[in-house]
């Protein structure tokens, strides 16, 4: 019995080792992943550049990574590029043509439409989407939800429902670009004062990432960790 007691410890502590690798061999593991996957497409575009101008031909030998790193780099450009002509009247009405162009082919219409209408709501600063975080009872009375107040303008629902409706996203876990849409009454909801990344950051962690409560400015929260160090 004695050599039973004894083996519990070890199998407890091999248990606790094999989890806190895993712990930290995880995070790693999808960094590397999507950091490969990017770097893998990237290269991609870069060998649509005609053979004289592609790195490898240009330098003389091969650099692993090199064609990732141009890729980077090439898209940022056009980024910043793109932004700084939608920022003057003339970007903003060569923008204008490209969109009037865009929206008269079929299929592709539809498709950029909706991107477009849902990509201006999420990172204009105008946007009310994903700018609060709530509380919900789903999926039923006695449980709740953390989710994304997305809209509290509904256009035919808001005006056909019997009673006054927001909709909210409800993510699912861990991986929070899948979930609902839930439309409920606006006195059903609790405002929380957690910041929308802070919600991601629970949700993906499974609840084991918890954001501080109550809030405390930074200074008065040096001057309270100050006080408590101090004390006797």
């Amino acid at each position: 019995m004695a050599d039973s007691g004894n083996k519990r410890p070890h199998k407890s502590l091999i248990r606790r080792y094999l989890i806190a690798g895993l712990l930290a061999w995880v995070p790693l593991g999808v960094t590397i992943f999507i950091i490969k996957f990017f770097a893998g497409y990237l290269s991609g575009l870069v060998g649509l550049l005609p053979v004289a101008w592609q790195p490898d031909h240009l330098i003389g030998f091969h650099i692993p990574g090199l064609s990732a790193i141009i890729g980077i780099i090439v898209i940022v450009i056009v980024l910043f590029i793109t932004g700084l002509l939608a920022s003057n009247f003339f970007g903003r009405f060569l923008l204008g043509l490209a969109d009037d162009l865009l929206e008269h082919i079929p299929l592709v219409r539809s498709i950029y439409s909706t991107v477009k209408q849902i990509s201006d709501t999420m990172f204009s600063n105008k946007g009310k989407a994903f700018r609060k975080v709530v509380l919900i009872r789903y999926p039923h009375k006695d449980s709740w939800s953390l989710a994304f107040l997305t809209s509290d303008s509904l256009g035919e629902v808001g005006v056909k429902a019997p009673s006054p409706l927001i909709s909210v996203f409800i993510p699912t876990t861990p991986n929070p670009t899948s979930g609902f849409l839930i439309l409920v009454p606006p006195e059903d909801v609790i405002e929380l004062e957690m910041t929308v990344d802070e919600a991601f950051k629970m949700i993906v962690s499974l609840g084991v990432i918890v954001p501080p409560y109550p809030r405390v400015a930074p200074a008065k929260a040096d001057a309270a960790i100050a006080r408590e160090r101090l004390a006797p």
